[in-house]
């Protein structure tokens, strides 16, 4: 790679045109090399075969993250909780308040950085996606509204994996190009000195975010805006891809602008409206809240057990939803918070624990609480009923509540929330990109024309059971070295915490280069 750099872009722009036959095949669409006659006769066996083939990932997809993620993700997140002394709880208010003060200051970047609330921003630009609005409302419909209160809790707990990211992408980043970088891939390779695992997190990083994910959210903003607005999808296409593609081109400071711009501007809105419905229909909003807590525990107690749903199946879906809509420990959001500015690593990790909070307490709790109020779930329906429905139910909610105004309103909040998340993970993937390219920009323009061919592909041609499949996929793979890293390192982490704990208390708070040698220095077996 070194030696031939070409061949990296070469090789992304063979997987773009491989994958974009594959969609298209996937389709029902004739082949690229194929006559029209063999076409023709060929078109049934070629969908049986796409279909199989879409089964096959379904399976492997499911398994990995019904009987391994649900399980390692929260087991991670509660293992770091009582390790660390549960830093959710004393530090999450302390650095709102901290924050805002930033933000009045109006605290300016260091060159080759972000401060800490643009670093937020650009995280929570990636986290809140239409998971937020069209995930949540089926995790409600199969899981009942007991799989609200697992979807907390697993948030809850996710808080202390996200601390633990932050903080170790923070000890150790380096930089590229005048610029700060990080990510899991860093602390993979500078932490457990696994230079080959850290490449394997890189290249489905890559994949997962910067290739397949940013399909995934073409396609949803596309999709919206034709159901809506009947725009085009041709045109739909040509204004995502300029709008996308602008923002990219000006690189990590363009990128922190649009989004510490946007994203608090559109969490604002969308809290705004579904606040709105929820006091429209105050009335039935205690009723809501209990059948939660029942729902959670004893789920055959509500509407007389109707719904058909057992604890492990509220638990599931809701643990499942809290993990993916927040991506705490899904090595994602560190390639944000590695960059920031911040006067201690620990700081900065309290501030991603935010960025949980803000996605799952609030934008996520406020999309439960529309769809048990705003009349589109049912209590006296089965929950197997609910499945075909339980994409469109959220938008249900906004059109019994606001009529033609609210389909266009969600829309808008889908479109943004979509965008932001195509932004935000390609941010997450070029930062693997110059770990694996090095100092050669180079790389970094070609993956940035492969990337906004990908989103090119995703919005017209792809498929979207099956880009969502593939992007649940490398997303689920890409969690499994990060979680490993986590609990391997998680004594940095608490000599972290621990050292600034001891600067709270003679209050002065400061980082040098003595104390970065001194806590990434720690193993697994010393005592801290």
């Amino acid at each position: 790679m070194k030696k031939y750099p070409i061949r990296f872009i070469v090789f992304l722009l063979f997987i773009a045109f491989s994958i974009s036959i594959c969609f298209h095949t996937s389709l029902g669409s004739a082949p690229v090399f194929a006559e029209a006659e063999e076409a023709a006769t060929g078109a049934t066996n070629k969908q049986e075969d796409s279909e199989g083939f879409l089964g096959t990932l379904r399976t492997i997809k499911n398994f990995l993250w019904d009987n391994i993620l649900l399980f390692v993700l929260f087991g991670t997140g509660l293992f770091l909780s009582f390790a660390l002394r549960f830093p959710q709880v004393k530090y999450l208010f302390p650095t709102m308040k901290k924050m805002v003060q930033d933000i009045i200051a109006k605290k300016p970047a260091k060159p080759g950085s972000m401060t800490p609330f643009q670093s937020l921003a650009t995280s929570i630009a990636a986290q809140v996606g239409t998971g937020n609005i069209i995930g949540v409302a089926s995790a409600v419909a199969l899981g009942g509204p007991g799989a609200a209160f697992w979807m907390l809790l697993s948030a809850f707990f996710g808080m202390s994996s996200i601390f633990s990211e932050a903080v170790l992408a923070q000890i150790h980043r380096e930089e590229s190009y005048g610029e700060k970088v990080g990510g899991p891939a860093y602390y993979i390779k500078n932490g457990l000195r696994s230079n080959g695992f850290a490449i394997i997190f890189a290249v489905l990083c890559i994949i997962g975010l910067g290739i397949v994910g940013i399909m995934v959210q073409s396609n949803a903003v596309v999709t919206s805006l034709h159901s809506a607005f009947h725009i085009p999808t041709d045109w739909a296409t040509v204004g995502l891809l300029v709008i996308v593609g602008v923002i990219l081109a000006g690189g990590m400071d363009r990128i922190a602008k649009f989004s510490e711009t946007v994203v608090p501007v559109m969490a604002f809105i969308y809290i705004f409206g579904s606040l709105v419905i929820i006091f429209m229909n105050v009335n039935i909003l205690g009723y809501a809240l209990k059948t939660m807590i029942v729902g959670a525990f004893k789920p055959e107690a509500i509407g007389g057990g109707v719904l058909g749903i057992s604890i492990r199946e509220a638990a599931r879906f809701g643990l499942a939803r809290g993990l993916f809509s927040n991506e705490a420990g899904m090595g994602s959001t560190p390639h944000s918070h590695a960059v920031a500015e911040a006067d201690h690593p620990a700081e900065q990790g309290f501030m991603a624990m935010i960025g949980v909070f803000i996605s799952t307490f609030l934008i996520c709790f406020c999309t439960v609480l529309v769809n048990l109020t705003g009349g589109s779930y049912d209590y006296t329906v089965p929950a197997e009923a609910l499945r075909d429905k339980a994409d469109l139910m959220t938008q249900y909610a906004f059109q019994n509540n606001f009529g033609s105004f609210g389909e266009a309103f969600l829309s808008i909040a889908l479109t943004c929330f979509a965008l932001t998340t195509i932004v935000g993970w390609y941010f997450f993937a070029e930062s693997n990109v110059k770990f694996l390219a090095g100092d050669r920009k180079i790389f970094i323009s070609g993956f940035r024309v492969v990337s906004l061919a990908f989103l090119v592909v995703g919005s017209l041609f792809a498929s979207g059971d099956l880009v969502w499949t593939l992007a649940d996929l490398f997303m689920g793979l890409m969690a499994l070295p990060n979680i490993i890293a986590l609990v391997l390192l998680f004594k940095q982490t608490k000599g972290v915490l621990l050292d600034y704990e001891s600067c709270a208390k003679t209050g002065q708070i400061n980082w040098n280069e003595e104390k970065l040698r001194q806590y990434t220095s720690i193993h697994l077996r010393d005592k801290v």
